[in-house]
């Protein structure tokens, strides 16, 4: 598989890991605090490290599977497909039904109060932990991964590939981050209405994402048997 193709397999991961509204309010918040750039600027490093990790991670496991006949079944990449697409939707079940009622306020997690606190180490951390490990972020890895392992493109291709990926899921961190390093007091203003428009919204858009991908990729693997 050429580059331009691989690439187009990964988008969809990648939008919805970069419209991921918890990490994006998280760096919104850490840009409304005192220690705005040294935070901030820690915490889009981790993300983009944690995304990459989980991605490399899964694309080198799933390159162990024996390569076949591009025009036969893969009956192991199919699975693995099917699995994670029935995840996902579960999952998008779970966030529909876990969005706030017409009128209440969402209630955000518990570690959001004590950014205000939080040093540049701890941020980078916490951004390793949403980006590599928060079961959402991590499915779309292991999907981008898994279509990447299982290609059979060249080493150059999915070098590519996965840079591009990294770069695309991490937009939504770095934009704000660093339109704040370049031009803070345009920015302060709009960064707090998309910061109460994302939690308002999160459950809703999550769901919906989800559902879309979870029955993508069951789709994709219902084709590779």
């Amino acid at each position: 598989m050429n580059t331009a193709p691989l690439i187009g397999e990964l988008l969809p991961q990648a939008v919805t890991i970069a419209i991921s509204p918890i990490p994006i309010i998280a760096a919104i918040l850490m840009l409304l605090t005192p220690r705005a750039r040294s935070v901030a600027t820690a915490f889009l490093v981790g993300w983009v490290v944690g995304i990459a990790v989980a991605v490399v991670v899964v694309t080198l496991l799933s390159s162990l599977i024996p390569a076949g006949d591009p025009d036969a079944s893969q009956p192991v990449a199919g699975a693995v497909k099917l699995v994670l697409g029935v995840l996902l939707v579960l999952l998008a079940v779970r966030q529909w039904r876990a969005r706030p009622a017409p009128g209440t306020t969402a209630t955000p997690p518990k570690w959001m109060s004590a950014i205000d606190s939080m040093t540049p180490v701890r941020a980078a951390g916490l951004a390793f932990l949403l980006a590599a490990v928060n079961p959402k972020n991590l499915m779309m890895a292991v999907a981008a991964g898994v279509t990447v392992g299982t290609s059979g493109a060249d080493t150059g291709s999915v070098v590519w590939a996965l840079v591009v990926f990294v770069v695309l899921a991490s937009l939504s961190i770095a934009v704000p981050v660093v339109g704040y390093l370049v031009a803070r007091t345009r920015v302060q203003g709009a960064l707090g209405a998309l910061r109460d428009w994302l939690t308002a919204n999160n459950a809703t858009i999550m769901a919906v994402l989800l559902l879309v991908i979870g029955v993508t990729t069951i789709g994709k693997g219902i084709g590779a048997f």
